[in-house]
């Protein structure tokens, strides 16, 4: 799998699928979760109202896939993050972190995608510290072996991500 690094507006880029830092409730918030729903439209929440209930709310580290809308990518994998408290369950929460990143991996993987791309998943809101986000995505995808996906990228809205992904993508 190719790797690419850039800084842009996720919901803007033309790719197989581009990954949504969802909560649980899979129906929209702030952040890159409310960027995506607000410009892919009402089409991305009937699907995550159908998978809700279908299967209730997403848990951390799981992903699910629905359509992309109005949104020039073909899917949208959501994805819930964990939410960082310091000196609680650190390890627990590196690898849900981890995990958002193989389970989407996964579900493009399932859907014979060919292109991903991620956005800093819980360093918003949800406080996991950037460059140890950084260095967990980048060592999960390094690490996840695809016969189908060629590309994944990795999208920055922020300086201060983007330098820290920069450094260990160069390691």
């Amino acid at each position: 799998m190719k790797t690419e690094l850039i800084k842009a507006d996720i919901t803007t880029l033309e790719i197989d699928a581009i990954v949504n830092a969802a909560n649980s409730s899979l129906l929209g918030g702030g952040g890159v979760d409310g960027a995506i729903h607000r410009a892919g439209g009402q089409a991305i929440l009937e699907d995550c109202k159908a998978i809700r209930n279908k299967q209730g709310k997403c848990k951390t580290g799981e992903a699910v896939i629905t359509t992309a809308g109005h949104l020039p990518a073909n899917k949208v994998i959501h994805t819930v993050g964990p939410v960082y408290n310091k000196g609680s369950k650190i390890e627990e929460k590196k690898e849900q972190l981890a995990n958002c990143y193989k389970n989407s991996l996964k579900l493009a993987e399932d859907n014979s995608l060919t292109s991903i791309a991620f956005p800093n998943i819980s360093t918003g809101i949800y406080k996991f510290p950037k460059a140890l986000a950084a260095e967990i995505a980048i060592r999960t995808v390094k690490q996840y072996y695809s016969e189908t996906i060629e590309k994944v990228v990795f999208v920055c809205f922020d300086d201060e991500n983007y330098e820290y992904y920069k450094a260990f993508l160069n390691e």
